[in-house]
């Protein structure tokens, strides 16, 4: 049943851009907003939906820094390692937060698939250093001790959202 939704939504986005394979970065976009990640199976039947070949959207797929093909956590940290966050400390922001989210050997994702944790070159607020993002909400001027406290938040209201849902239910 999940696999028929996923695809459903799917054609609602290629449909909404007139299967027009020219519009295909667009397409993807709107793919990864949904599902936070491009699934190869989707690429696939974008591609079929497109009568285009699968390798011409799994090279922009994979060309693209802004797709990816591993799933992300709901929250998307990115951590600004350019010269003056890096000269700020941006790495021990990093360090804090990759052992907070228990990630190691590699791991960008939390367990749980709530957090993804990345470095980036340059967020742009170079006056805010070191500067963070978390989904679309820009942090700056970020201590090791305020960014636990902010992923702490996010845990804290996470745990109270799910809490409540179980309820309604």
């Amino acid at each position: 049943m999940e696999t028929m939704r996923k695809f459903e939504r799917v054609c609602e986005i290629v449909d909404r851009n007139g299967r027009n394979p020219s519009r295909l970065i667009p397409i993807l976009q709107a793919v990864q907003a949904e599902y936070r990640y491009l699934p190869e199976e989707i690429l696939t039947f974008v591609a079929t939906s497109l009568g285009i070949p699968p390798a011409r959207v799994f090279g922009v797929a994979t060309f693209y820094s802004l797709f990816t093909l591993k799933p992300k956590g709901k929250y998307l940290i990115r951590i600004c390692n350019g010269t003056a966050c890096h000269v700020k400390g941006s790495m021990g922001l990093y360090k804090t937060l990759s052992d907070k989210l228990n990630l190691g050997d590699g791991r960008e994702t939390s367990d749980d698939m709530l957090f993804t944790l990345e470095t980036v070159n340059c967020l742009g607020a170079c006056g805010l250093a070191p500067a963070m993002v978390i989904n679309e909400e820009v942090f700056g001027q970020v201590t090791s001790q305020r960014a636990a406290a902010i992923i702490d938040e996010i845990i804290t209201r996470e745990a109270q959202y799910e809490s409540d849902s179980s309820r309604i239910e």
